[in-house]
């Protein structure tokens, strides 16, 4: 493995120079000026990966601001007048052309932002803008999947350990502003563009002066080829999606092309192997599994179609595998394979990945679950301590899933009903659960205790609403309801804030009704009227 330090040419006595000199200047011993006068004198010149090498060495200010207050203007301010920042000449689908690309998109994007900045705001412009810079999650999910993987076996973590954190405060500035422009917050929105505007062109020119340039000399042709792949799943920002093929493969060895061809198989097979359970295994040949026999083919095309994505981290906190579902909630590539999973979060999250880890290993716990309440989507996921039969542990497993339509579902579906069909609301008596009956009760939570419920039934909790019905308790019988109480009245529009973790458990019917002026009646009315709404919809368009 080539570390940084490794580099053929690198001149180690002159970075320790150069380090010493960066150092005395932060410490304020000297002036700008003369750090610049004592770099000319005795370094001359400093290539980008030399200045990668330099900054490596160098430990930032910790916490969320940190990579703010190493701002690529620091760094030209005191490199600039020996530095190189001239573009390297790449084919057009090379992995590091298309970053170079994405930038100059970018570029227009952001001048677009700088002219309409100016203006009185006009929506529906803004919503266009904010539209397209949306698309730069792509940018940042190869960097982080892609790039900064691949650097990090090469000794340069500093772009997984700092730059990832930028990325991730770029990303959180562009949804907050989007927040404020659909709130009609203007003047707000208006004053927090330079801000974006300042923080995208620092981030470019960090790319395309320090990570780009010292990837090209640190990363190898073959492994920009097998990286082509990767990048291609996940999706270029503004670019069309040319493929993962390179221009100029090397012809592979027969046995080399078959294993890249079968992908996860051919992985899987090496791994039974391994460990003594598939010599000389064909695809087609079946394995023991603990209750039943399965092909490698079926295991893949099993893994492959699972309603949730997992993946599964060793007991050394090496990535081992990933599903590659067609749903995937975040992205992956097969680059995240033997990397240390602490480098696959950003850094705001590594020390709950730790703790996970240390409490896992010790025997501590064994579950712990996050949710993600995004605006169109609910997602829950869950990491799982994997033990052996005799209690050692042996890994975590990490399941990930969409829940959105799992939580609206209310009642039971007793029908076949398929995705492309719609049916009218239809009471079924044919199908029931074992030892219920047609008549089963309804209990608090909105199902029944037995039979399956009419899309109609009405659950008691509304029914039987008081002053004193507890709102947490309305909204664990219907979850949705929290997006919907702000129809009834615009008060409600507070529980789609942080004050709702604070207001909820502690919020009566009563609280609603003085609060939004509605009676209890006309509250109850109000909240059944938006029930039956929902069962209508569902009912027509189940899926």
């Amino acid at each position: 493995m080539t570390s940084l330090k490794e580099i053929p040419g690198l001149d180690n006595a002159k970075l320790e120079k150069a380090v010493a000199i960066r150092k005395a200047y932060d410490e304020n011993q000297i002036s700008l000026e003369e750090a610049q006068r004592q770099l000319k004198s005795e370094i001359q010149s400093l290539k980008p990966w030399e200045i990668a090498q330099i900054e490596q060495n160098i430990s930032p200010e910790e916490g969320d601001e940190a990579c703010r207050l190493n701002r690529i203007s620091d760094i030209f301010k005191i490199y600039g007048p020996i530095m190189d920042r001239s573009r390297p000449e790449l084919p057009e689908d090379h992995p590091i052309a298309r970053y170079f690309q994405e930038n100059d998109k970018e570029r227009g994007i952001v001048k677009e932002i700088e002219d309409l900045a100016q203006y009185p705001v006009i929506r529906n412009q803004w919503l266009d803008i904010y539209d397209r810079l949306a698309e730069i999650k792509k940018h940042f999910s190869r960097k982080q999947n892609q790039l900064y993987s691949v650097l990090e076996k090469k000794g340069f973590d500093r772009p997984s350990t700092h730059m990832w954190l930028f990325d991730d405060t770029i990303r959180d500035e562009i949804r907050d502003n989007r927040a404020l422009l659909e709130a009609g917050s203007d003047d707000e929105f208006l004053s927090r563009q330079q801000a974006l505007i300042d923080d995208l062109t620092d981030l470019m020119n960090k790319e395309e002066q320090i990570l780009l340039p010292t990837s090209l000399m640190l990363i190898s042709n073959k492994e920009f080829d097998d990286m082509r792949s990767g990048d291609a799943e996940i999706g270029y920002a503004w670019l069309e999606n040319t493929g993962a093929a390179p221009a100029t493969a090397p012809v592979a060895s027969a046995p080399a092309a078959a294993a890249e061809a079968t992908g996860f198989v051919s992985d899987l097979q090496k791994l039974l192997a391994k460990y003594g359970l598939a010599s000389g295994a064909g695809s087609d040949e079946k394995l023991e599994m603990r209750n039943g026999k399965l092909t490698l083919d079926q295991v893949n095309l099993v893994l492959q179609n699972l309603p949730l994505d997992i993946s599964f981290v060793d007991e050394n906190d090496l990535v081992a595998f990933y599903s590659d579902t067609e749903h995937r909630i975040f992205p992956r590539s097969k680059n995240v394979i033997g990397r240390q999973v602490r480098n696959c979060h950003p850094k705001t999250s590594v020390k709950y990945v730790e703790e996970i880890l240390a409490k896992f290993k010790a025997g501590e716990e064994d579950v712990a679950d996050f949710w993600i309440n995004k605006k169109d989507a609910f997602i829950y996921i869950r990491y799982v301590a994997v033990r052996d039969a005799d209690g050692k542990f042996r890994g975590v497993l990490e399941t990930m899933q969409d829940c959105t339509r799992i939580r609206e579902l209310t009642g039971s579906r007793t029908l076949l009903t398929w995705s492309n069909e719609t049916h009218a609301p239809e009471r079924v008596y044919g199908i029931s659960e074992p030892g219920t009956s047609d008549d089963a009760p309804v209990t608090k939570d909105g199902n029944l205790t037995g039979k399956a419920s009419d899309a109609a039934d009405t659950p008691s909790i509304i029914e039987t609403l008081t002053e004193s019905t507890r709102l947490e308790d309305i909204l664990k019988a219907f979850p949705w309801l929290k997006d919907e109480l702000s129809t009834i009245s615009p008060v409600f529009k507070a529980l789609k804030t942080p004050l709702a973790r604070i207001m909820i458990p502690k919020a009566t019917a009563g609280d609603m009704s003085r609060h939004s002026g509605l009676s209890i009646e006309e509250l109850k009315s109000a909240l059944l009227a938006l029930i039956a709404k929902r069962s209508l919809l569902s009912s027509l368009n189940p899926l």
